[in-house]
């Protein structure tokens, strides 16, 4: 089931952090850690909306949501396992490399559609499977800036069907015996009388009728072991 959508920003414009995960630097040596061999700047934190981090930087960062930024094609992305779990990227095409599906963070414009492409970006014009409508996180950002209804970035929390039913799911899962002990006790313990055990005898004969019948006794109807015959010899 569906529940209501959780409101991530302002505008309905994504989560706060979406503009500066898309307007960071990366791939640029790190002001802190500039003398190390790693200190190339290809992670941003979600939680402190700065600037991009080196991998030395996120011992500052343990507890914080982290996201990794790659380069494909001298262009930023961003694995879907990644980013699908903080914001809805329907509408935005995906992409594989290296076996894994990633999109795009910002735009890539494309002056010469592919011969015989049907459907394209809307804000930049490229090449697009008919399915998707942006080629890039920026792209679907800017569609939503032009007042699109049908565009958000907000995830939408999936409710359990059993958190509706807890009576319902205890007893599926429960032994048919423990239930039928149980069903006992509350029509004892719901009377306050003395005659409990007439209750009880009385609930006892109800579930009787209820109760599909005993598998009746396997009956064997060999009643002794018989005794060989006489033989005979076959004739000439």
């Amino acid at each position: 089931m569906v529940g209501p959508m959780i409101s991530m920003g302002n505008n309905d414009l994504g989560p706060p952090w979406l503009k500066p995960l898309l307007k960071a630097s990366y791939f640029i040596p790190c002001r802190t850690h500039g003398d190390s061999n790693k200190s190339e700047c290809n992670y941003f934190c979600l939680d402190c909306m700065g600037n991009a981090l080196c991998s030395l930087c996120l011992i500052h960062h343990r507890d914080h949501r982290i996201v990794q930024i790659r380069r494909s094609s001298y262009h930023n992305v961003i694995r879907v396992n990644e980013v699908q779990k903080h914001i809805d990227i329907s509408g935005v095409q995906h992409y594989v490399i290296n076996s894994a599906k990633i999109v795009f963070l910002n735009e890539r414009p494309q002056l010469r559609p592919g011969k015989g492409v049907t459907n394209t970006c809307e804000i930049c014009a490229r090449s697009l499977l008919d399915s998707f409508r942006f080629c890039s996180l920026g792209c679907k950002l800017e569609g939503m800036k032009r007042g699109d209804p049908d565009l958000t970035f907000n995830l939408r929390i999936k409710y359990n069907r059993d958190s509706f039913h807890n009576s319902e799911s205890e007893d599926s899962s429960t032994p048919k015996k423990l239930r039928m002990n149980r069903l006992i006790d509350t029509q004892i313990s719901s009377d306050g009388s003395k005659d409990s055990g007439e209750n009880y005898s009385r609930f006892n004969d109800e579930m009787a009728f209820n109760l599909s019948p005993a598998t009746p006794p396997i009956n064997s109807y060999r009643t002794g072991r018989r005794r060989k015959g006489i033989p005979h010899r076959a004739p000439f």
